[in-house]
Order: C-alpha cells, then sequence, then structure tokens
C-alpha cells in the first residue's frame, strides 16, 4: 500500500496539521503512517495513523520551563495524528523500544526532511539492541494474546499478538543479528513457517481487508498453537539476555551527540 491509495481529503487534512507543526519553527524529521496500514492488514474503515518525529531549536531548549515531548492533536473521524520529540524517541530506543524503528521502516511516507532518516537509520544501528527489542515484541505478545479459553476473541485483536511472534520469529531465523521489517507481510514472507500456520494468518489478513467489523471468534487452532509456541520459546528470555553496562553506556553518548547535532542544525 503506498499513499496514492489513500482518501484525498485525509492526506490533505494531515499535511495541514504537519505544516501548522512546521509553521511554529519546529523541524518534521519525518511523518509516516502507522498502524495497520503500515503493518499489511488495513480494514476498510481502518483510521489514519500520522506519526512523526520532530526537532526543536536550540532556543526552545534555554528556557526554565521545557515543552512537551509530545505534540498531539485531536483525532477526528478516522484522522489520528500525533508526534514525538526526537529526545523522546531516542530515550525511548535505548531501552529496546521497537516503535522508532518500525516508525522508520514504515513504508508510507508523508513527507521527511532529506537526509534525516539516513543518518537516523546509521544511529539506530549503533544503539538499537536487538534483544532488547525483542522483550519489547514479547511484552506485545502477552499484551494481546487470547486468555488460552475456548472463548470467542476479537479476530482483529488476535492479529495485534500474531504481529509481534511473527517479528520475534523473524529475528529467531535471522539469530537476532537485524530489527525486523515493520510489514507484518514482509516478516512472513521472509521466514520459515508451518504452511498451516501461514496460510490461516494470510487468511485472517484477507478477511480484515475486507470487512468493517471483524467480530468475533474462536482462534484458529494453528495460531493457537503457533502463540503457545512462541510463549514458551520466550518466557524466560530475559533472563538468558544479560545487559552491559559499559555498551549501555557507549551507545547513551553516542545518542546524546547525535540529538544535539540535530538540535543545532541549520533548518532547511
Amino acid at each position: 500500500m503506498t499513499i496514492e491509495g489513500f482518501a484525498p481529503e485525509a492526506v490533505a487534512e494531515i499535511r495541514l496539521r504537519l505544516a501548522s507543526v512546521k509553521a511554529e519553527g519546529i523541524r518534521i524529521g519525518f511523518a509516516i503512517e502507522s498502524g495497520s496500514r503500515a503493518w499489511g492488514f488495513p480494514s476498510p474503515d481502518s483510521d489514519y495513523d500520522c506519526r512523526f518525529v520532530y526537532v526543536r531549536s536550540e532556543q526552545d531548549h534555554l528556557t526554565l520551563f521545557p515543552h512537551r515531548d509530545v505534540i498531539e492533536f485531536p483525532t477526528v473521524g478516522d484522522i489520528d495524528t500525533g508526534g514525538w520529540d526526537l529526545r523522546k524517541a531516542l530515550l525511548l530506543a535505548l531501552k529496546g523500544n521497537a516503535v522508532l524503528v518500525e516508525w522508520l521502516k514504515s513504508p508510507i511516507v508523508y513527507e521527511e526532511e532529506i537526509g534525516f532518516r539516513d543518518r537516523l537509520g546509521t544511529l539506530l544501528q549503533e544503539i538499537m539492541v536487538p534483544e532488547k527489542v525483542a522483550q519489547h515484541y514479547i511484552g506485545l505478545m502477552k499484551q494481546h494474546r487470547p486468555d488460552g479459553s475456548a472463548e470467542p476473541v476479537r479476530l482483529k485483536k488476535l492479529l495485534y499478538s500474531i504481529r509481534p511472534a511473527i517479528a520475534l520469529e523473524w529475528m529467531r531465523q535471522t539469530d537476532f543479528a537485524r530489527l525486523p521489517p515493520m510489514n507484518m507481510l514482509e516478516c512472513l514472507a521472509d521466514i520459515d513457517l508451518d504452511k498451516d500456520i501461514r496460510a490461516t494468518i494470510l487468511q485472517l489478513v484477507a478477511v480484515k481487508k475486507e470487512t468493517r467489523e471483524m467480530g468475533e471468534g474462536v482462534p484458529p487452532a494453528p495460531l493457537t498453537e503457533f502463540l503457545s509456541v512462541s510463549l514458551g520459546r520466550y518466557s524466560d528470555f530475559s533472563v538468558k539476555f544479560r545487559e552491559d553496562h559499559g555498551r549501555d553506556k557507549s551507545m547513551q553518548e553516542f545518542a546524546d551527540r547525535f540529538y544535539l547535532d540535530e538540535v543545532r542544525r541549520v533548518r532547511p
């Protein structure tokens, strides 16, 4: 999916919001589509989830009263727009939060400052520890997983647990050496997976793309088994992963220099 397939009025409204941010002297490094459209399984009525990373001027930092580290717009209809200050984004990335790297890899871009994503991507290769990112996905999988009963569940939410499980499988099969694509279908295409599990996931995605309301249902057996195996495989992952405080300090210093450079960078 590309921005060309979006409702023109939605794209126009999002770009108006982004323009209002820049009118205040704030740089927008990039603005992308997040959520189900970028994950590869939108519904006909999916929201437009625009997310952006911004950088305030050096002058904005010289104040006794710091600015908020988020910019939020009211959600109107199906348009949801919000951004993170680069400082907030980097601090979360250092903790292993995968949101920033997912935004960076989003295939759907509203706008970007030339060179910003390349610079940020180079930084993230240095400071994003794959094991920490895996812990992020483990948390998401646990948060959204079905409770294991035979009761019906929201099928839309089932995909929210499958997505991080697929990302984890992608990372495992690449020896946790790289970070996964944002789009779940890209991850799925790159990994070895039981054919029944793969077919069931693709069928669920196809249903979501065709209907405005997926409703509830009993989780398909192949997906229940897949999630069960994934949860078992990563149940003690945090125990196996040991923090390296020397490495963490080095990454913090690297990220700090990057942040200062961006704040001081001449506006384009």
